[in-house]
């Protein structure tokens, strides 16, 4: 079967070739290229239809001649894009035998063997679809690219055209973005780092996400010390290094935490050319008035000291309609810096994550008044211990989620099962559980929201949305419409979700959660009497949340600190549910 397989792909690259070199006869190779298109600025709308922002590409950068990229900038690019780009004629066929490989064993077009020259191909002139007819139209034209260009020429204008992050274009702009300085200074360290960028431009951004930015660094210095760039130990030293980043200035305009994760969410979906040169218009779920209402509830946070120029603590707001999944409002710190820790920031959950335990607990039929025991619990040598250090004894399923209590919460995800728990957090969407490996959550400790990597509050928000809505969880969204610069519909927000929670389940949840800010841990949030919700405090108060609703609105707010410090004895039920009184009375509530 084998054997057979390996002839299919070396038939196939034979006829791919075949046919490259008929089109090229065909369509004779002197014609010009495509023209590339002219950029067309996309626009950003709230719910209303109002344009909240405008994105488009600078126009008037100024390319990077090839001899002024420096040489380790170069390689760095060939040492993880295309090693064999000088050998090539534009097609790399040892390349494509790989990718047909891997696209026959997955079923599906997951590589594409790309070269330096089919990208040049694909991101001058061609759409970012996975398709067969797209990558032969790619590697066409790359035959042509081959034909009127050295090879020098070709990887100036590839360096020129791909895509940073940020907005940035081309090698001389991503060094102004990031280093605050021209392409030309750039030393080794900076070099590896732009060269890994441009694999997953958001997620690889420095800027967005340093600790993967760094972990991609310095496997392009591997990869350059594999084909002999560099030395090992030049390697071992560089990854090492520190990067000085330039500091970014501050946004101005409106709720741009948000817009940034509108374009973030677009380009995944679309590709970077779609957002920044595509003119598309964009219809987004915001609500302004809420938004700038939100906006001012975070500005209650309290002063600590700063950590890297960046005021502490930072915070997080929320605002979903659990009917629709539409964010409304989304603060994603204190405006000063670009991380967005609404929709990025993983921190532990604590007691904010009790309600799947109590929601599993009333699938398999506990009710609200099942008597749980509070007393020593003691399982692979671990003993866990309420807040206050006491025990309650017999207690009312209800009162262990008013009250908070520890260990009768891991009781009881004993009695039902951790995995029926997680399993139940995984289709509330909770995305970041970890299930696998040395360091896992499938252990009780998760029902206390002691978990490996965290939730980001954009997710545990979302997840309560299905609390209010009957059971029926509709993911999160923020974009309500997308139309290309023709007018053409590109897509529409979802339908409704998927059932995850009985109807008399979430009913008995939403009596218990109401039962929190009635007269236990959320009493600060107590504005009337349809406000339910759930208070979240971790071990030496790194983290506070609170994430509470009414019927129509599900608003989250985490409290912490970016490099983890204590924040004296913040618990979930008190600044946090503060902001969460304050931003709903804003509203009228």
């Amino acid at each position: 079967m084998r054997l057979f397989i390996c002839l299919v792909l070396m038939f196939s690259v034979v006829i791919i070739g075949g046919s490259c070199g008929y089109l090229l006869a065909a369509q004779n190779i002197q014609t010009d290229l495509p023209d590339i298109q002219p950029a067309y600025t996309t626009h950003i709308y709230d719910i209303k239809g109002n344009e909240i922002a405008t994105v488009h590409t600078e126009e008037d950068r100024e390319p990077a001649k090839i001899d002024k990229i420096p040489t380790n900038l170069k390689n760095a690019f060939l040492a993880v894009e295309d090693v064999r780009f000088y050998q090539h004629i534009g097609i790399d066929f040892r390349g494509v035998m790989r990718a047909l490989w891997e696209n026959i064993r997955h079923r599906s077009v997951t590589e594409g063997g790309s070269t330096i020259t089919q990208q040049l191909a694909r991101n001058a002139y061609l759409s970012q679809e996975q398709s067969y007819q797209r990558k032969i139209q790619e590697m066409f034209l790359a035959l042509k690219i081959e034909h009127r260009h050295t090879k020098d020429e070709i990887l100036e204008l590839y360096l020129n055209q791909i895509y940073f992050g940020q907005g940035a274009y081309g090698v001389q702009a991503a060094a102004k973005t990031y280093f605050g300085k021209n392409v030309e200074d750039l030393d080794l360290n900076e070099c590896a780092m732009l060269a890994g960028i441009p694999k997953s431009p958001n997620y690889y951004s420095p800027l967005n996400n340093l600790k993967a930015a760094q972990a991609r660094k310095s496997t392009v210095l591997k990869q350059m010390v594999k084909y002999g760039y560099i030395s090992a130990s030049t390697a071992h030293a560089t990854a090492k290094e520190e990067l000085h980043l330039a500091k970014p200035a501050p946004k101005v305009g409106k709720a741009n935490y948000f817009v940034d994760y509108v374009i973030q969410t677009m380009i995944d979906k679309y590709g970077a050319d779609a957002v920044y040169k595509g003119g598309l218009q964009i219809y987004t779920t915001l609500d302004m008035e809420m938004q700038q209402k939100a906006e001012e509830a975070l500005k209650n946070l309290p002063e600590m000291q700063a950590v890297n120029g960046v005021q502490q603590p930072q915070g997080a707001l929320v605002a979903i309609d659990p009917a629709t999944g539409y964010i409304k409002a989304m603060v994603g710190g204190r405006g000063t810096d670009m991380f967005n820790r609404a929709a990025l920031a993983e921190r532990q959950p604590g007691s904010a994550f009790k309600p799947f335990v109590f929601a599993v607990a009333l699938e398999s039929g506990y009710t609200p008044d099942t008597i749980v025991a509070d007393t020593p619990f003691t399982k692979y040598g671990w003993n866990p211990q309420n807040y206050d250090r006491s025990f309650y004894g017999s207690v009312p399923l209800s009162s262990v989620c008013a009250q908070s209590l520890n260990v009768a919460t891991v009781r009881i995800a004993d009695d039902v099962g951790i995995d029926n728990v997680i399993k139940c957090a995984k289709d509330l969407g909770i995305s970041t559980l970890v299930m696998e490996g040395e360091k896992n959550d499938v252990n009780l400790s998760t029902a206390l929201g002691g978990i490996t990597r965290g939730v980001t509050p954009l997710e545990l928000t979302s997840a309560y949305c299905a609390f209010p809505n009957k059971g029926m969880y509709v993911k999160h969204t923020a974009v309500a419409k997308v139309l290309d610069r023709d007018g053409n519909v590109l897509e529409t927000a979802p339908l409704p979700g998927k059932r995850v929670l009985k109807e008399e389940t979430a009913a008995s949840l939403n009596s218990m959660l109401r039962g929190v800010v009635a007269g236990g841990t959320g009493t600060a949030a107590n504005i009337n009497g349809d406000v339910a919700g759930k208070t979240g405090t971790t071990s030496e108060y790194h983290d506070a949340w609170f994430v509470g609703y009414m019927p129509d609105l599900v608003v989250g707010v985490w409290i912490g600190c970016d490099d983890n410090q204590r924040m004296g004895t913040m618990t979930g039920g008190t600044t946090p549910a503060n902001i969460w009184t304050i931003f709903m009375k804003s509203l009228g509530r």
